[in-house]
C-alpha cells in the first residue's frame, strides 16, 4: 500500500454494496407494524434538514475547517451537509446533529449471556436495543447490514429513550443492553436512554469496542454498570487493516472503566491469518495482567467466515484452547471460549479450588454454586455482581 492512501480509505473502499432496507432481530413488537418506520435517504419531508430522529450531538467543535466531531479518535472534520464515518452524525444548519435518536432497527430480550457477560447478574435478560451505524468497518462485521449503514437506510422503530425504559419494565428484564452495532454510534440516545433507567433502578450494559474519547467516556460512566469491550488485537497495524482503529484508545477505555469501577469482561475474537499468533495473545494477556485485569473475564471467541472476510475457515478450536491456556499461565482468573457449543470452557471454574462453579450450556445456567459471590465449595470470593 502507497503511502499516498490511508489505510483508513483503503478499508472503506472494500465496503461497497450495501443496500437493502436493513435488518430486525427477532423482536417482541414485530407484530405492531404501526411502529415501524420506514428511513428516507433522500431526506425529502424533513424540515430544515431534521427529521424527527435529530438531536443536537455532543462533544464537538467549530473549527476554520469545519465542525469538528468529539466522540471518537476518528476526530472527523465535517462540512456542511457532510456526514461522519459512523455514518450517524450530521453538520446540519451550523450545528452537529445525531440521526441515530430513538429510531433503533433492532430489539430484543436476550439471556445476559448473549453479550457476553457471565459475572454479571448470570441468568438475566437484558433489553438490547441497537440502531444503524459504527465508528469502525470491520471486515469481519457479524452485523455489517446494520453497522456499514445509515439510520436513513434501515426500517426503524420509533422508541424514545422513555419508551425503551416502559418496554424493559413491562419486559421484566432487569438490564437495557446497547448493542449489536456500536453504542459510540448512537452514544446520545445511549446516554439519555442510560440515565432515564438508572432513575427507574435497570441495570446499563454497553457492548462496544472501546474506541472513544475519555470525556465522552467517562460522561457515559455515570450510568453504566457494565460491559463487554471488544479488544480487537494487540497490533495496532492489525487495527488499521482489519477494523479501520487504532489499539491504543481501546486500552485506554479499558483502564478508564476500571477506573470508575464499571463491571469489565472483554472479548477477542482470533480471527485466522489475523489475530491468531499466539506470541501476540500472550502480549495482549501480559498487559491484562500487568494493568490490573486478571479478575476480568476474558472470552476467546471463534471466527466464523462472514462479509469481507468468507474466504477464510472457521477458527480450529486447538488454536482457542491454545490461547486460554495462555491467558490463564499469564495469570488471568476467567478465561472463557466463545462460539464452541459444548466446550467445557463455556463455564466457570474457581482460580482456587478448581470446582465447576458455573455450568452453562449455551446461553442457559444449568448449575450456579456461587453464593453470596463466594465458591460454595471453598468460600473463595468469586469476582463479579452476581445478585441485583
Amino acid at each position: 500500500m502507497t503511502s499516498g492512501f490511508s489505510k483508513r480509505k483503503f478499508i472503506k473502499t472494500t465496503l461497497a454494496g450495501i443496500g437493502g432496507l436493513g435488518y430486525l432481530l427477532n423482536s417482541p413488537f414485530t407484530s405492531r407494524a404501526s411502529e415501524w418506520l420506514l428511513g428516507d435517504p433522500t431526506g425529502a419531508g424533513q424540515t430544515g434538514g431534521l427529521w424527527k430522529w435529530s438531536r443536537e450531538a455532543m462533544f464537538y467543535v467549530q473549527t476554520p475547517k469545519g465542525i469538528k466531531c468529539q466522540i471518537c479518535p476518528n476526530n472527523c472534520v465535517l462540512k456542511p451537509g457532510e456526514t461522519g464515518d459512523c455514518r450517524t452524525r450530521k453538520f446540519i444548519d451550523s450545528k452537529l446533529y445525531t440521526i441515530a435518536y430513538g429510531n433503533p432497527c433492532a430489539v430484543h430480550e436476550d439471556p445476559i449471556e448473549k453479550k457476553p457477560l457471565y459475572h454479571f447478574l448470570p441468568g438475566s435478560r437484558a433489553f438490547s436495543i441497537a440502531t444503524a451505524g459504527c465508528n469502525l468497518s470491520c471486515l469481519n462485521c457479524q452485523n455489517w447490514d446494520i453497522s456499514q449503514s445509515s439510520p436513513e437506510q434501515t426500517r426503524n422503530f420509533d422508541l424514545m429513550p422513555e419508551a425503551v425504559v416502559e418496554q424493559c419494565l413491562a419486559s421484566h428484564c432487569e438490564s437495557i443492553a446497547y448493542t449489536y452495532s456500536d453504542p459510540v454510534a448512537f452514544y446520545e440516545y445511549t446516554h439519555d436512554t442510560a440515565a432515564l433507567a438508572r432513575e427507574k433502578g435497570i441495570f446499563n450494559i454497553l457492548v462496544s469496542a472501546g474506541y472513544i474519547h475519555e470525556g465522552p467516556l467517562r460522561e457515559w460512566c455515570r450510568y453504566i454498570d457494565a460491559a463487554n469491550i471488544d479488544l480487537k488485537s494487540f497490533r495496532n497495524e492489525i487495527y488499521e487493516m482489519l477494523n479501520a482503529g487504532t489499539l491504543e484508545p481501546v486500552l485506554n477505555t479499558l483502564k478508564i472503566l476500571k477506573e470508575e469501577g464499571i463491571w469489565l469482561e472483554i472479548t477477542n475474537l482470533i480471527v485466522p491469518g489475523w489475530t491468531d499468533d499466539l506470541d501476540m495473545i500472550r502480549e495482549m494477556c501480559e498487559w491484562l495482567f500487568r494493568n490490573g485485569f486478571s479478575d476480568s473475564p476474558l472470552h476467546f471467541s471463534r471466527f466464523y467466515p462472514q462479509y469481507k472476510l468468507t474466504n477464510l475457515p472457521a477458527t480450529p478450536t486447538p488454536v482457542l484452547e491454545k490461547a486460554r491456556d495462555i491467558a490463564i499461565s499469564e495469570g488471568i482468573k476467567y478465561v472463557y471460549i466463545g462460539n464452541v457449543p459444548g466446550n467445557d470452557a463455556e463455564n466457570t471454574f474457581c482460580p482456587e479450588c478448581n470446582r465447576m462453579i458455573v455450568e452453562r450450556k449455551g446461553f442457559r445456567i444449568l448449575s450456579n454454586h456461587i453464593s453470596q459471590g463466594r465458591c460454595s465449595f471453598c468460600g473463595a470470593e468469586i469476582a463479579g455482581r452476581w445478585n441485583k
